[in-house]
């Protein structure tokens, strides 16, 4: 890979939404590689393993020779600088992500010096989604068919099945 045109795109992906497939896209057209980091190591409570938000990154994105996934442990900047990225993209949906990102963005800065944070926002059309929410209206019932990619959209109504929700999503 060429470091100075492959960025990172972290994230837990639980579920990989509209939003994330957008900012990967539109990472693209500014980068040659776009490599989708899946964080293994999460405060969060995941619905789906690590395994599966791979599966599900690598299943949308499988026609995009631009893209490649992989999961990652431990410190962001550590994996960024292991796979010779030096750029790090993250999403913005509103003022509320910013002050997050920022203090991310300015502890990674202080571990590893040489790897840079880009914001991207988000397309004005995904501002209101986020995993959590889409993965609260899929548990009751809720039709998230244009919040996802189709094949999570299977997945969520498969996981929702299999652990009693409602399955009412096609």
């Amino acid at each position: 890979m060429n470091q100075s045109r492959t960025a990172i795109y972290p994230g837990t992906f639980d579920p990989l939404t509209n939003g994330h497939v957008s900012l990967i896209k539109r990472a693209c057209e500014i980068f040659d590689h776009v490599l989708v980091a899946v964080a293994a190591d999460t405060h969060k409570a995941p619905l789906f393993t690590a395994e599966e938000r791979l599966e599900m990154v690598k299943e949308t994105f499988k026609n995009e020779r631009a893209v490649s996934a992989e999961i990652f442990n431990g410190l962001l900047v550590d994996f960024a600088e292991k796979k010779e990225a030096h750029v790090i993209v993250r999403g913005l949906r509103a003022v509320s992500d910013f002050e997050y990102e920022f203090q991310l963005a300015l502890m990674n800065r202080k571990l590893k010096r040489k790897i840079q944070t880009i914001f991207l926002m988000t397309d004005y059309q995904w501002l209101y989604i986020s995993s959590t929410i889409i993965k609260s209206a899929a548990s009751l019932g809720g039709n998230v068919r244009d919040m996802v990619p189709a094949n999570v959209e299977a997945r969520l109504v498969e996981k929702y099945r299999v652990l009693g929700g409602k399955t009412a999503l096609s």
